[in-house]
């Protein structure tokens, strides 16, 4: 008979779902040194965020040329929508979207950000019965507020939740996600916009319908993130993961304004992404110029085609980064990306397009490694350092419009194409500094070369087996 001290306790199971406050404070939660299995449920939330502003920028790329035609306007106006999505980026990710992450915290912002993308999808429904193209810009523009303070809450969390070994890998992925997203808004505008309306005031009506679902879609999902318990990592955790990676003594510890590694990170943002935007901006009139017998409809299939590839990179890259350290695997990739869109200049038709196909896909890693490679080892600044490097999301609101005025100067979007090259080559300079000068690369190396949430989660496991095959002894009457 076994005594009650024998009893196997109880164990609590761990509630998905329930109300609690949004306000976390700065406490030690130890969500930096959660296992792989223990962040599994929260980074799969996240990822559908990833994919909700996947969606988002890859229609706004096939809407933008259809409402050249549709409402009469030119290439330098219509990238007024590009303006106002991207310039919205560092209202949230400096400002509001800051405050409300370093305040209360990520569910928090998860939230703010879907209620405003939610207020601004149903905006799209006036915009289109006026047929207003600043009304669309307006809508865009409070879509980009709220997808702003998703990305500034969801990339550092992606980076910081478990293991900081495989920090690039998990922010990979989930960027892999926002890629398919990226080819489903394209295929949607071609296949459901403008497959029987054409360019016509008819498909705006659908834009509307569209629209409705996703508003209702994202609100539903802000009241999935406010009851859902998902692990809150604060600027104390952050400290001491800086402190356990040995790097706290040498970077973290700074004041933020002497972060100037971040900042740096920042830059190479901005030049990155407005070059990526660029391209996808204007890849359907690259296309509709330069290959013969392609309207604007089919420039839209060959677009998703090019997100596609840009999602295939995406998850090739990720793969390569479990053999490969991410630093050099960004340089790599990046210094591709520079060859193939300086050959999209001077080629045409379908060589011409394919060189665009592959600088799509060697794009596909930058972005979500200069967030994670940007913030490695900053400490209690992570927050911040995040939402600037987020911030450099601006240069998608201005580079596109620089390509179009190059572009209408000379009417030649191939020769356009030479201002993304600029300002990729700009942003290169960040991936040789990675790789080459000593205070990036070693304090990058020290972080992934950690095995914080991984041998501990080695260790709670051999101590569950000697557990498992332990007998309770019976004494014999």
């Amino acid at each position: 008979m076994m005594s009650p001290t024998d009893e196997k306790p109880v164990q609590k199971k761990t509630r998905l779902f329930r109300p609690h406050s949004l306000r976390v404070g700065n406490r030690i939660t130890n969500a930096s040194q959660l296992t792989l299995r223990e962040t599994l449920w929260p980074l799969f939330l996240v990822t559908i965020l990833y994919f909700l502003w996947g969606f988002a920028y890859g229609l706004l790329d096939t809407l933008n040329k259809h409402f050249q035609l549709t409402l009469h306007i030119t290439r330098t106006r219509s990238s007024g929508l590009q303006a106002a999505y991207f310039g919205a980026y560092p209202l949230a990710s400096l400002g509001y979207g800051n405050w409300v992450l370093r305040h209360f915290g990520y569910r928090a912002v998860f939230i703010l950000g879907l209620v405003l993308e939610g207020i601004g999808a149903l905006l799209m429904w006036p915009a289109a019965l006026k047929r207003s193209f600043g009304g669309f810009c307006g809508a865009t523009f409070i879509i980009g507020s709220g997808l702003g303070c998703l990305e500034t809450g969801a990339n550092p969390y992606m980076a910081v939740t478990g293991p900081p070994k495989y920090a690039e890998l998990r922010i990979n992925l989930a960027q892999s996600v926002q890629a398919v997203g990226t080819v489903v808004g394209p295929v949607l505008g071609s296949y459901v916009f403008f497959q029987n309306t054409g360019d016509s005031v008819d498909s705006l009506k659908t834009v509307q319908w569209v629209y409705l679902a996703i508003a209702l879609f994202v609100f539903l999902l802000a009241i999935v993130f406010f009851f859902s318990v998902i692990p809150e990592v604060t600027d104390l955790d952050m400290a001491e993961q800086a402190e356990i990676t040995h790097v706290g003594e040498v970077q973290g510890e700074k004041p933020f304004w002497q972060q100037w590694k971040v900042f740096y990170a920042a830059f190479a943002q901005f030049c990155y992404v407005g070059a990526q935007v660029a391209i996808a901006t204007w890849f359907i009139n690259y296309v509709t110029e330069t290959r013969g017998s392609t309207d604007p409809a089919l420039g839209a299939r060959f677009l998703a085609g090019a997100q596609g590839a840009f999602a295939v990179g995406r998850f090739s890259g990720s793969a390569l980064m479990t053999r490969v350290r991410p630093r050099i695997v960004f340089l790599v990739y990046l210094s591709m990306v520079i060859a193939f869109c300086a050959a999209s200049i001077t080629q045409r038709g379908n060589t011409g397009m394919i060189m665009l196909y592959m600088t799509l896909f060697f794009e596909s890693v930058c972005f979500p490694t200069i967030v994670a490679l940007g913030i490695r080892g900053i400490g209690r600044h992570t927050k911040r350092g995040a939402g600037w490097i987020v911030g450099g999301v601006v240069g998608g609101a201005c580079v596109p419009p620089l390509t179009a005025k190059v572009a209408d100067l000379h009417n030649s979007m191939a020769l356009g194409m030479v201002v993304p090259v600029m300002f990729f080559s700009a942003a290169w300079t960040y991936a040789v500094c990675c790789n080459f000068v000593p205070q990036f690369r070693d304090v990058m190396d020290k972080v992934g070369d950690s095995n914080v949430g991984i041998v501990e989660a080695k260790e709670a496991k051999e101590e569950e087996d000697v557990k498992r095959n332990e007998k309770p002894s019976i004494e014999k009457v």
